[in-house]
């Protein structure tokens, strides 16, 4: 197992003080903010961790501060509900004494009934794009500096951007963007592992489709983001250590806040979950 991998199992290894009450930690990794995606993870395991024998199917979640990577996250548990189909959990996330997340999610019994989904993209498959080793060697010296440090750095979730030249500044109009996403090595078989990764992995790219139509990134010096809201539905079981197609697209950004969704195949085209997000997109003043 790859070590990025294995701290980020690790990291969503909560530890438990309390009925009802977790901590997690996260990676001396050098970032100033805790990354969005470890405190919804951390937050789902929480919440699983309440439940029995009922998968999660959603959840809501609001970004209220900056999470600190310095200090532990307390996660506390509200067990707002146990139905008989459905149950529901309010978890905070709290540092310093103040809730810098809060999130609500909602656990369902299997049933069987009416089904439909929409249809996968016609994308090249993942084999058919450069590997990461291809675009460190032949995309990254054309890329700039803060889109290279992020391809280069060891990362739990490997990325294949289908759209990968949006990162030398081609405006994509229709803003939407397609990435291959799996894990770098095998997890174990629990469901709700993979549950957590993709929570986890679901806040990586996201925000950053809303400036596709004006051919700027999130990486940039001059642009200031930050996830506000996301929300995530589960729809069908999935493994996050096989390929998921990413596919996002934006329908708006106004006012500062850019909306994005995404939907998440398997590679046979099962839709498995769907994601939204509100995030802050500044560009910070004096710079172009």
């Amino acid at each position: 197992m790859s070590s990025a991998v294995q701290t980020l199992l690790e990291i969503l290894d909560l530890e438990q003080l309390e009925v009802n009450l977790f901590r997690g930690r996260s990676p001396q990794s050098g970032w100033q903010r805790v990354f969005g995606g470890q405190v919804i993870g951390q937050a789902l395991v929480a919440a699983v961790r309440t439940v029995e024998a009922r998968p999660p199917h959603s959840l809501h979640a609001y970004f209220l501060l900056p999470g600190d990577p310095k200090v532990p996250i307390i996660y506390e548990v509200d067990r707002i509900r146990d139905g008989k189909s459905f149950t529901t959990r309010r978890v905070n996330a709290i540092q310093h004494g103040h809730p810098i997340f809060s999130m609500i999610a909602s656990f369902h019994s299997d049933e069987e009934g009416f089904a439909h989904q929409a249809t996968m993209p016609v994308v090249p498959a993942p084999e058919e794009l450069p590997s990461e080793s291809e675009i460190r060697n032949r995309v990254l010296p054309m890329m700039p500096d803060p889109v290279r440090r992020y391809f280069e750095r060891e990362r739990p979730i490997e990325l294949r951007p289908v759209e990968f030249d949006r990162y030398l500044g081609k405006r994509v109009p229709e803003a939407r963007f397609h990435i291959w996403i799996r894990t770098t090595a095998k997890l174990p078989d629990d469901p709700a592992i993979h549950q957590c990764v993709l929570a986890y992995a679901s806040d990586m790219t996201l925000l950053d489709s809303a400036l596709l139509p004006h051919g700027r990134t999130v990486f940039e010096k001059g642009i200031m983001a930050a996830s506000l809201d996301h929300a995530l539905w589960l729809h069908r079981p999935f493994r996050a250590d096989d390929w998921l197609l990413y596919a996002q697209d934006s329908p708006n950004l106004a006012g500062a806040r850019g909306y994005a969704r995404g939907l998440i195949f398997a590679r046979d085209g099962t839709l498995v979950a769907s994601v939204a997000q509100e995030g802050l997109l500044r560009q910070r003043r004096g710079e172009p």
